[in-house]
C-alpha cells in the first residue's frame, strides 16, 4: 500500500547579485571607456577634443567617462558580493542592499507581482509602523537601486530583480510557500 505523500520540506529561498549581469556591466563599461580613448588617441585630430576644460567636448566625454568609471566599479563591486540580498525563510523576508533589514511575516500585510513593461517586480506592502522602524531608506531617483518605493503607497516596497540570480516570480512562489494568505492579485 502506498504511503500518503509527505508535505515538501519548504526551503529558505537567497538572491544574490548575479555574476553574469555584474560582471558583464563592468566589461562593457570599461569597454565603452577603452573605445572613446582609442577613438581620440588614434583617429582624425580634428575632430578630437582638447585636453582643456575650454572645450565642451572634454568635458562631456570626461563626465561620461566618469560615468563609466562608475559602472565599472558597481559591476564588480557586486559581482564580488555572494552574501544573499534577499532572503525569504520562516521568520519572514530579510532585504540585503545596504540595509540588512529584517521584516517578520506579522509585520506583512500583502506580497503582489507588478510589471513594468516585460520586468516583473515584487511589491511588499509592509505594516506603518513596522516599515518606519526598518528605515530602508528608499529613494524614486537612485536608478541602481533594487529597493524602491511604491508612488500612492505609503508604507511598501518594492524590489527589482535585474541584477539578481533569482527572478521575481520565483521570489512570489517562496512567499505563497511560507505564506499563501498574504498573495495577493
Amino acid at each position: 500500500m502506498a504511503s500518503a505523500p509527505t508535505v515538501a520540506a519548504r526551503q529558505p529561498l537567497q538572491a544574490r547579485y548575479g555574476t553574469l549581469h555584474n560582471a558583464g556591466m563592468a566589461a562593457a563599461s570599461l569597454l565603452m571607456i577603452g573605445m572613446a580613448i582609442a577613438h581620440f588617441a588614434s583617429g582624425d585630430s580634428a575632430n578630437a577634443p582638447t585636453l582643456s576644460l575650454n572645450d565642451p567636448r572634454f568635458v562631456l566625454f570626461s563626465i561620461l567617462a566618469l560615468a563609466m568609471a562608475y559602472y565599472v566599479y558597481i559591476g564588480i563591486s557586486r559581482y564580488l558580493n555572494r552574501t544573499p540580498q534577499i532572503v525569504i525563510d520562516h521568520e519572514g523576508i530579510a532585504l540585503g542592499f545596504g540595509r540588512n533589514a529584517r521584516i517578520a511575516w506579522e509585520d506583512i500585510q500583502w506580497v503582489r507581482l507588478r510589471r513594468l513593461a516585460l520586468r516583473a517586480q515584487l511589491q511588499i506592502g509592509v505594516e506603518p509602523r513596522a516599515f518606519l522602524a526598518t528605515n530602508l531608506r528608499l529613494s524614486q531617483y537612485n536608478l541602481d537601486d533594487s529597493l524602491r518605493p511604491i508612488r500612492g503607497v505609503p508604507a511598501a516596497v518594492m524590489i527589482r530583480d535585474n541584477g539578481l540570480d533569482t527572478k521575481a516570480v520565483t521570489m512570489l512562489d517562496a512567499v505563497k510557500a511560507f505564506r499563501p494568505n498574504l498573495v495577493r492579485s
